[in-house]
């Protein structure tokens, strides 16, 4: 029997060191190495995933070889679709985080349970068949090639694999998958690193779509070594506010797609409805006109989307002015309140400043500075703006008002939404056709043309 070699590995990043330190050189976090026995003996590598025909890899040209469009699976959910890329890949690893009691669970036990004529796996090593079965019956869907299995050894779950056949395969979750390979407890940096290694052997031999869903740490990011987000095809996040009945479902990294998509949710008893039409959740109904509301006009991935912007100025009380935002770039917001300082002359340095996206959405697109803009001065007057008028336009350090990319998608979005005047930069008008449009578009240079014609 050969010697077990032990080894120190970065619970924070996955990085290995023979002997204890203090702090990570890595990633620089402290007291975050753990020992972990490491198995190098090689016959045990083979006890992992592997095919009866399985070749050895060999040298080829890149001309020789040939390129073809990858097979997609369609799946009920458009969502999913589109953050995916356009459906599910044949052969694609997918990992998904998110918070505990988020949804993750229920959204791809409910997407299983929607594919029709699909045979899939769903394993658990966190939540009993009877537990399962209860949040199926809440859902009320009903599947004849939906599978169970209740297993946490990475050998068990590829023995039934090779009985069963399936076409789509959901780990839930990676956190809890052991592989004998390695002596480490299950959720270690080893055992996670191996466990996905062994699931993208079996997921590129096969064809076969693995869906691995992945817990977070304390600050967000998945847990486990940095190397697993490598490793897959794909990293989605599952995000949202408890407080809220939507979630999000965002494209981190994605080989068969663009990364800017997300896919909205609204959480009900029984299960997790789409949003088709997202601009009608983040803009509240309302018949009068309050002070310090305005609605910007953004785009995520391919997606126009209109957002209510809330801000709320008020006399600083102490010595130092508060600054809150909620979903928006607190430097950013700075920035914009040192241009109506320096280019339009208002007070802001003695009044506290609140911003708010309302739905509980976070917007990183400059795009909305117009109206962020529009809101702070619109709460500093105490002067409603219209509901019925929206904005987009990036603001610059000197005061103007900068183009912003796929204008005519925006323009669109807010007249099938009923809106009757829309702001833009004066530099996105070239190529515009405004006698087709049913909307008003008012092009502006400058903040202070903006403010001479709002208030």
């Amino acid at each position: 029997m050969s010697k077990i070699k032990t080894a120190f590995f970065c619970q924070n990043c996955g990085y290995e060191s023979a002997k204890w330190t203090g702090k990570c050189p890595a990633c620089n976090q402290w007291n975050t190495f753990v020992e972990e026995k490491v198995q190098k003996e090689l016959p045990l590598r083979q006890q992992g995933w592997k095919t009866e025909d399985a070749r050895l890899p060999k040298t080829v040209h890149l001309t020789d070889v040939e390129t073809m469009e990858e097979k997609r699976l369609l799946s009920p959910d458009n969502e999913l679709n589109r953050v995916l890329g356009g459906g599910i890949v044949a052969g694609s690893l997918v990992l998904v985080g998110g918070e505990p009691g988020i949804g993750k669970s229920t959204l791809f036990l409910q997407v299983a349970l929607l594919l029709k004529g699909v045979r899939t796996l769903y394993v658990s090593g966190e939540e009993s068949e009877q537990q399962i079965k209860m949040r199926a019956d809440r859902l009320q869907i009903q599947n004849e090639e939906f599978y169970l299995l209740t297993e946490t050894s990475t050998q068990t779950i590829f023995q039934e694999i090779k009985k069963l056949e399936p076409q789509l395969v959901i780990i839930d979750s990676i956190q809890t998958l052991q592989s004998p390979l390695i002596e480490s407890a299950p959720g270690s940096v080893s055992q996670i690193r191996e466990t996905a290694a062994e699931m993208q052997r079996f997921a590129k031999e096969t064809n076969t779509p693995v869906f691995l869903i992945g817990h977070i740490t304390k600050d967000g990011s998945i847990a486990g070594p940095k190397i697993l987000e490598h490793i897959v095809d794909t990293v989605l996040q599952f995000e949202g506010d408890q407080h809220y009945a939507y979630r999000i479902l965002r494209t981190i990294k994605n080989r068969f797609g663009s990364t800017a998509e997300l896919g909205i949710y609204e959480m009900t008893g029984a299960g997790l409805r789409q949003v088709s039409n997202p601009s009608e959740i983040l803009i509240s109904q309302r018949d009068d006109m309050l002070s310090g509301v305005a609605i910007a006009a953004t785009i995520e991935g391919l997606r126009p989307m209109l957002v209510e912007v809330q801000a709320l100025v008020t006399q600083s009380v102490y010595g130092t002015p508060q600054r809150t935002a909620t979903g928006f770039d607190l430097r950013r917001l700075q920035l914009l309140l040192a241009v109506l300082e320096k280019r339009g002359g208002f007070h802001f340095g003695v009044k506290d400043v609140f911003l708010n996206i309302a739905g509980g959405l976070r917007v990183e697109d400059p795009s909305i500075d117009l109206a962020v803009l529009c809101a702070l001065l619109s709460s500093y007057e105490d002067v409603g703006i219209s509901h019925k008028v929206c904005f987009a336009g990036e603001v610059g350090l000197s005061g103007e008002i900068r183009a912003v990319n796929r204008i005519e998608q925006r323009i669109a979005e807010a007249e099938k939404l009923g809106f009757e005047k829309i702001f833009i930069s004066r530099y996105n008008k070239k190529g515009l056709d405004f006698s087709k449009m049913n909307i008003e578009v008012v092009p502006l240079g400058r903040v202070d043309e903006v403010y001479r014609l709002l208030f």
